[in-house]
């Protein structure tokens, strides 16, 4: 199927309230939403793809439900509210398809039920400790190989002392300690307790006095202003123009903001890149073996939801500038709508010198400023806080960067050290772990006729035609079938991937495409035969390339909480589809190790990591030539090309 520019894309607007209630409505007209069931998920589908005729779909708003019934099997739910009716319901065997994402009420659960259980009471005495100062967090729990785990719904808990209602609970571990509850039948099925440790009892508060000494003073004010406003338009709610580019700005309860139709006037043409990016997962795996925490990793994005603990965002706090915020709405687990006020922020950014020469033969003087387009969000999920930053360029470039913050996990800090957790204050540590994340980028670079090349270096060896040992050149192959598309990052090679369109040429008769540029950090660490490589096959690998289907829409499968694994990637890559010219989703694994450092506690400053797409072949020649020169009164000597002052100006980064 070959598709114009135009053809591909299809508006996508922000779900609304009354969308809401009309699902909430159909659920209980079907006696699939009681009083006694939640909505553990509740997301719009995205469109359908054009025919096979290049057709498009009529519009149909589609809605996903994951229906918790306590008292029997869960359902997954697809409701049309454009034509009022339930398309799909399909009943989950918990045991064998994994359990629904976990529930904001269930939190409560695990500490409330631990306030009266015996066990747990008498390890709390033994270490002198009162229940009423006792915090304990609702982890999810993981499959392991405990049979009596096979179809409960299970969460762990691990404690802390909060000593008083503004303390740090996260500075004082009970180490030596956990607990397994069922928070369905609301049963305390385990407590562990293997040591005694001492609590530790130096302050993590980070807005004390006592650890913050004077506040600084030596900070002059720095003020941004926009008086013409930004340089970008909304419309409809959510569509975007900002210099050429052009997309919808969407958001999930699940993956947080997802960019559609993201699109680059160049000419006369609108011409697509990206029909949909996000976030699709994201995973945290510690390492420290112990058992009390040999089970700890979270996926954030399937048990948890990173959309639903999006922050409402304050200017001049989280954003700096002529701020434009939009206002998502989610489900809460009745089905009710809740507006998450400012929860995307919208800005543009000065990015330094996009373009300079000084040139001794013409005397021109030349020198362009880039700027970016930034759209986020931030979620805060238990102890870490994150953000999530998309970027556009005027050079056509598309970024994507993680932000790691909040509170390292904490624990106790043996005697003697340990290999595997970083000692932070005295007796406090923090177990090493990663966080990984994977971008799903449905592509369609001019259309969905896409191939993807993995592009290295060679270095050439000396001898004939190469006497002076200095060639190198490089090498692209074709990764032609989805067996063959399951890639590792080499950065000694220079490893990058390059998505083109073989039915769409730039004027040197070369294919346009972009070429994926990673960060090259490590990949999951674990041993390839753990519980958690099983369950987290996307971060065992750097790059998944798969033949869209609408249906596989996670790396890690619809329902990842208590799955045991094999989900995800691995089954959709087991089909072993062609690729070549196709439609066709890349799946990029980006991450951090974390090796906490005293400098992260009490509060851990922000960490980064991410990826680029830039042009590679996709523009005919630099995109950028009509960037004007700086025009604003501090750009002073900026203001035109010449020869004078030898290109000495004063807006140089």
């Amino acid at each position: 199927m070959t598709l114009t520019p135009t053809d591909s894309i299809t508006a996508f607007e922000l779900v609304t309230e009354q969308e809401i209630l009309e699902v909430r409505a159909l659920l209980e007209a079907q006696g699939l939403l009681n009083p006694e069931q939640r909505i553990a998920y509740l997301g719009l589908l995205d469109p359908r793809r054009e025919s096979a005729a290049g057709e498009k779909a009529a519009v149909d708003r589609r809605f996903r439900a994951f229906i918790h019934n306590p008292a029997g099997a869960p359902k997954d739910v697809t409701v049309s509210v454009t034509r009022r009716e339930v398309e799909t319901i399909i009943e989950l065997e918990t045991g064998m398809t994994g359990e629904l994402p976990v529930l904001d009420e269930e939190f409560e659960v695990v500490e409330t039920l631990l306030a009266t259980d015996e066990r747990w009471l008498a390890a709390l005495t033994a270490r002198n400790l009162d229940v009423e100062k006792v915090r304990v967090a609702p982890l999810s729990a993981g499959v392991f190989e405990y049979p009596d785990e096979k179809g409960r719904r299970i969460l762990r808990g691990l404690a802390f002392v909060q000593e008083f209602p503004e303390d740090s609970a996260w500075a004082h571990p009970i180490d030596g300690l956990v607990a397994y509850v069922d928070v369905v039948s609301r049963q305390v099925t385990q407590v562990i307790d293997t040591q005694i440790f001492p609590v530790p009892t130096e302050h993590g508060n980070y807005t004390d006095p006592e650890l913050t000494g004077p506040l600084r003073t030596t900070q002059k004010p720095i003020n941004i202003t926009q008086p013409e406003g930004p340089s970008f338009s909304v419309t409809n709610g959510n569509h975007v123009e900002w210099e050429k580019w052009s997309l919808d700005v969407g958001f999930d309860v699940r993956e947080g903001v997802v960019l559609h139709n993201i699109a680059f006037h160049d000419g006369d043409r609108l011409r697509p890149i990206i029909n949909r990016a996000s976030i699709a997962e994201m995973v945290v795996p510690y390492g420290d073996p112990s058992p009390i925490r040999s089970w700890q990793n979270y996926f954030d994005t399937g048990e948890y939801l990173v959309g639903q603990y999006a922050n409402s965002l304050e200017l001049g706090c989280d954003c700096l500038g002529d701020i434009t915020y939009l206002s998502p709405v989610v489900a809460d687990a009745f089905g009710n709508p809740r507006e998450i006020r400012n929860g995307i922020c919208m800005h543009e950014e000065d990015w330094g010198v996009l373009a300079k020469h000084s040139d001794l033969w013409s005397g021109i003087n030349y020198t362009r400023r880039n700027r970016r387009l930034v759209i986020s969000f931030f979620t805060t999920v238990g102890n870490y806080d994150y953000g999530f930053y998309w970027y556009l360029y005027l050079d056509g470039t598309i970024e994507f960067e993680a932000k790691a913050t909040g509170v390292v996990f904490t624990s106790a800090f043996p005697e003697g050290g340990s290999d595997n957790i970083s000692q932070l204050a005295p007796g406090l540590g923090a177990p090493y772990h990663q966080h990984l994340f994977s971008a799903r980028l449905d592509m369609a670079i001019d259309g969905f006729t896409n191939r993807v090349e993995e592009e290295d270096v060679v270095r050439q060896p000396m001898g004939e035609g190469n006497e002076r040992g200095n060639a190198f050149t490089r090498k692209r192959t074709v990764l032609a079938r989805e067996s063959a598309a399951i890639r590792t990052a080499d950065a000694a090679a220079g490893r990058t991937w390059i998505i083109s369109n073989p039915n769409s040429q730039n004027r040197l008769g070369e294919p346009v495409g972009y070429k994926l540029h990673s960060q090259n950090q490590p990949t999951l660490l674990a041993d390839p035969d753990s519980p958690i490589a099983r369950r987290a096959a996307f971060a065992t690998k750097d790059l998944w390339v798969t033949r869209y289907a609408e249906e596989e829409r996670y790396p890690t499968g619809d329902f990842v909480n208590q799955h045991s694994g094999g989900a995800g990637l691995p089954s959709y890559v087991a089909h072993d589809r062609d690729l070549d010219g196709q439609d066709i989703i890349l799946w990029h694994t980006f991450g951090l190790t974390h090796f906490p450092r005293v400098e992260d506690w009490p509060i851990m400053p922000v960490d980064t990591v991410g990826f680029k797409l830039r042009p590679e072949g996709f523009f005919d020649r630099s995109p950028v030539l009509d960037v004007p020169p700086e025009t604003s009164a501090s750009s002073s000597g900026c203001h035109s090309d010449n020869n004078e002052d030898s290109g000495h100006c004063g807006c140089s980064n």
